[in-house]
């Protein structure tokens, strides 16, 4: 379900950096910020969600200050033709974080985030393993993460 990109301008970029850089500023000083009317900075805003460029608005969240201590990228391997319901399953779990299809050596890329280890291991053993259409897992444990944002 490929879809064409939307258009950008200048404009339109400038004012996604600002609102990656701080979601929750005002329109009244995205707007300044930009040097451009508050009604006009409404209007591209509302333009680059109905195109969906803008998808949702969210806070980002320090996985360890927020009780997940233990993260993890998680590979899978999937049964030829399975990944429409092996995704709709995923999306149920709420430890899991992000979702890809990708190519390469494995079919699919999480980014699982627990309170702790044990925790980790029931998520992967528990509910990820089990899916049918899954044929085998790798998980890589994340250290450390650095924020590029």
């Amino acid at each position: 379900m490929e879809r064409d990109p939307a258009r950008l301008d200048e404009l339109d970029e400038r004012l996604l950096e600002e609102l990656v850089r701080d979601g929750r500023q005002s329109v009244t000083a995205l707007a300044k910020s930009l040097h451009i009317s508050r009604a006009h900075a409404y209007a591209r805003i509302g333009r680059l969600q109905d195109e969906e460029v803008i998808t949702r608005f969210s806070a980002v969240v320090d996985p360890v200050r927020a009780g997940m201590r233990t993260s993890a990228y998680v590979t899978l391997k999937l049964r030829q033709h399975s990944w429409r319901d092996v995704k709709e399953a995923l999306r149920g779990i709420p430890e899991i974080y992000h979702v890809s299809l990708v190519g390469g050596n494995f079919d699919v890329l999480l980014l699982v985030r627990a309170r702790d280890n044990l925790d980790l291991r029931r998520v992967v053993f528990d509910f990820i393993q089990p899916l049918p259409g899954v044929l085998d897992t790798q998980t890589f444990v994340i250290f450390e993460d650095a924020d590029t944002r």
